[in-house]
Parts: structure tokens; C-alpha cells; sequence
């Protein structure tokens, strides 16, 4: 920093908060913004006189720094505020939790819905031929006539052995959905 100097407020706009001082022993004009002014005597007039310290801003131009009016004190020095990072105070630490506990709630959720969406047709052949009914009471006649409304061979043998019109034995040879749900090395 230069030592300090003298000058008066040659343009001010309020809105802004910033103007320009015309050092008193001449030279460019010199940059000043509020926050390097002092909080006491007011806004900043216009051809008042001050005296000022001068530092190179970040794009190496002038700024006045520390203003002060006569027989006052200096403007506290103006400390840059922390520009934000945009996810401030998260840590390596923390984003791996916050992953754990995706995972963990995706596998939660896949293992209570799976057991309702599964479709596997790997059901053993004997669900399929036995002539108990099967299921009973974990299934019930609803409407549902097609294989396609099915979601086991389970629910489909029930089907097509409680429920009425159901068309889901294209062959006629009692094994219903043979090609989604009740498929098996013995059928034909």
C-alpha cells in the first residue's frame, strides 16, 4: 500500500454506491466504494475532501481504501466477503452418507416391491398340474379373464380353475398362460 493521500469526491452515485476521487496531487482519478468509507458524517458528498489509501484491486486498477474525512476517523478496513461455493460445509464425509442412504432406501423399497412385481415364469411345473386348487384364499375372482392381467402361473391356475370365463388356455390342455407364466420343459 502507498502512504496516505489527499483528494476530493469528484462524482458519486448513491444508487450504486461507488464514485471517484481527483487526488489532490493530481494524476487518474482513483475508484471508491461505500464499504471503504467511514459509517460516521454520512453519505459521501460530493467535492468533500478526504484522505484515502490506495491498493490494486483484483483486476490491477486503483481503488481508495480506508477514506477518511477531516478530523474524523479512518473507514474500517473492508474485509471481502467469502464468495459462496455453492454446497458449503459438504464434505467428502457427507456426500458418502448421503449416497448410503440413497442406496439403502432404494434397496429397502426394491425388496418390499419386488415380491409384488414378479414376474418370473420359473414357477414349478406342479402348481400347474395339481388338482388342488391353488392358492386358496391368497387369490380371488375379480374380473380378470386375460393372462396378461396375471402377475404368476400361481394366480392364472387359480383363475382359470375358480373364476368363470376366463380365456387364458388357448389349447384347451388346462395349463393356463403357457407362453408368459406357466411355461415348462414338459409342455407341448
Amino acid at each position: 500500500m502507498e502512504s496516505r493521500l489527499n483528494g476530493t469526491l469528484k462524482t458519486w452515485n448513491e444508487g450504486k454506491g461507488f464514485g471517484f476521487i481527483t487526488p489532490a496531487n493530481g494524476g487518474q482519478d482513483v475508484f471508491v466504494h461505500i464499504s471503504d468509507y467511514p459509517k460516521q458524517g454520512g453519505q459521501p458528498k460530493v467535492g468533500e475532501p478526504i484522505s484515502f489509501e490506495i491498493i490494486l484491486n483484483k483486476d490491477g486498477k486503483k481503488k481508495a481504501v480506508l477514506v477518511q474525512r477531516p478530523g474524523g476517523e479512518p473507514a474500517v478496513p473492508h474485509r471481502p466477503r467469502a464468495k459462496p461455493t455453492g454446497r458449503q460445509g459438504n464434505s467428502l464425509l457427507s456426500r458418502l452418507i448421503g449416497v448410503a442412504l440413497v442406496v439403502m432406501i432404494a434397496s429397502s423399497g426394491y425388496s418390499f416391491l419386488a415380491p409384488k412385481f414378479n414376474r418370473s415364469s420359473s414357477e414349478p411345473a406342479a402348481l400347474v398340474s395339481s388338482t388342488a386348487d391353488v392358492a386358496p384364499g391368497r387369490f380371488q375372482c375379480d374380473g380378470r379373464t386375460y393372462c396378461s392381467q396375471m402377475t404368476s402361473c400361481a394366480e392364472a391356475t387359480y383363475f382359470i380353475r375358480n373364476c368363470p370365463n376366463t380365456q387364458m388356455d388357448g389349447d384347451g390342455d388346462g395349463v393356463p398362460c403357457e407362453s408368459q407364466w406357466c411355461t415348462s420343459p414338459f409342455a407341448k
